[in-house]
């Protein structure tokens, strides 16, 4: 089965609009896993414009599933990742200033600092996974580098999904193979949604989690949280 993780980021850029703790970050958390989310993710940035690093610790008194950290493996992530010690850390290839993680990992051009940060981390997480993007160079290095898992990034597939499912689809589904013949478990993230989510995991059936936030969260508008939860949860099960 794949398994939900729900990035709670988008709670906290609500919050951190007006002040105070309202929506609180920490009760959204708890919240998902109860509604049946089977992991957590955030994706604490520098600036902290929405995860702050208080955020950070103060989650992880109260996931109960998985808890995934996305990040830059900059000194300062690996010191979270030190004191957290999650089941997952995510590294994404993010300068500070990006608005959202829009590319995987060249793992051939920072083979050797992949290889030294992702062997630092594991000291300290269960496991590591790497953005990636779906060129089979891409992912054997992310092997090499010592990686447990790639996460793919969908975006591509999302953008053309409406116009063209089965070619949108088809070079996740060879990249799933290629990872899969390396030993390493997919996860895949970014604009997954109600629409096009059921049909990359029909297509890779193997896959291992997905983490969704945005949509996520503006389809709670809509929909209320629980309710939402359980909708993504039936479209990676049917």
């Amino acid at each position: 089965m794949t398994r939900l993780s729900v990035n709670i980021n988008k709670f906290a850029t609500i919050r951190n609009a007006r002040g105070g703790n309202n929506p609180d970050v920490k009760k959204a958390a708890v919240d998902c896993q109860r509604f049946g989310a089977q992991g957590i993710t955030v994706h604490p940035r520098p600036d902290e414009r929405h995860i702050t690093y208080d955020d950070v610790i103060g989650i992880r008194e109260v996931v109960t599933t998985e808890y995934n950290i996305e990040g830059f493996p900059d000194e300062r992530y690996i010191e979270i990742i030190k004191k957290v010690r999650p089941v997952q850390a995510t590294l994404v290839p993010d300068p500070p200033d990006v608005l959202t993680s829009n590319a995987g990992w060249d793992t051939d051009k920072q083979a050797s600092f992949l290889k030294e940060v992702i062997s630092e981390i594991k000291k300290f997480a269960s496991r590591v996974s790497v953005f990636s993007d779906t060129r089979k160079e891409m992912i054997e290095g992310a092997a090499k580098a010592g990686a447990d898992r790639i996460e793919l990034y969908t975006e591509p597939y999302a953008q053309r999904y409406h116009t063209d499912k089965e070619n949108a689809v088809a070079p996740y589904v060879t990249a799933a193979e290629i990872a899969r013949s390396l030993g390493l478990g997919i996860n895949a993230g970014h604009d997954l949604d109600l629409h096009n989510l059921s049909y990359i995991r029909k297509s890779i059936p193997y896959l291992d989690e997905v983490s969704i936030g945005h949509a996520l969260v503006c389809d709670a508008l809509y929909y209320g949280l629980e309710n939402t939860i359980q909708l993504y949860l039936r479209e990676l099960i049917t």
